[in-house]
């Protein structure tokens, strides 16, 4: 846990929100970025929260969040022309809520394969699944099984290797039972 995950030790959510908020506020008014009061406001606030939830997440879904890759320009924009979309009908019916699925720019709903692959995004540690792992070079030194001998093995499908990073692999131990695949 960071210091920020324990309020009795740290800061809590709320008040690291608002310092975000703060410090953005007086960022956007000293480069002089044209904007009324209110629009100024919920620009701070919203980056403020965003902000402050990361540290607070779990390990898995801070990680998921830090390795991607893409620009996050165009999902923010996506995201605020369906709120601001949404807000608007919610207005129109005089309802709260509304049941259907945002939309973006002219009634084209968002593409559903974003949403499937919401799920996708719950990243998972590799030990998490798997349990223990090692490398290649640890398996040889500890259990003396050499690296030739364990790509041979992953070839022929007796033993499970997860890649980790680029071209490396990791076997999960448990597959292993004296030195030989289970």
């Amino acid at each position: 846990m960071t210091r920020f995950q324990n309020p009795p030790d740290g800061i809590s959510q709320e008040a690291l929100a608002g310092l975000v908020a703060e410090a953005v506020r007086q960022a956007l008014m000293q480069h002089g970025v044209l904007l009324d009061a209110e629009a100024l406001a919920s620009a701070s606030a919203i980056a403020g929260s965003v902000a402050a939830a990361l540290p607070f997440l779990p390990p898995t879904q801070r990680l998921a969040i830090t390795s991607f890759k893409g620009g996050w320009t165009e999902p923010a924009s996506a995201f605020f022309r369906a709120m601001a979309e949404r807000i608007a009908r919610a207005d129109e019916t005089g309802a709260d809520t509304v049941d259907e699925g945002p939309t973006i720019g002219p009634a084209k709903p968002i593409s559903p394969p974003l949403a499937e692959r919401a799920s996708e995004l719950q990243s998972m540690l590799i030990e998490d699944w798997a349990g223990e792992v090692a490398g290649s070079t640890y398996l040889e030194e500890r259990f003396r099984i050499p690296r030739s001998t364990l790509h041979r093995w992953q070839r022929r499908g007796e033993v499970v290797a997860l890649r980790k990073g680029g071209r490396k692999h990791v076997f999960p131990l448990a597959q292993f039972v004296d030195g030989r695949p289970a």
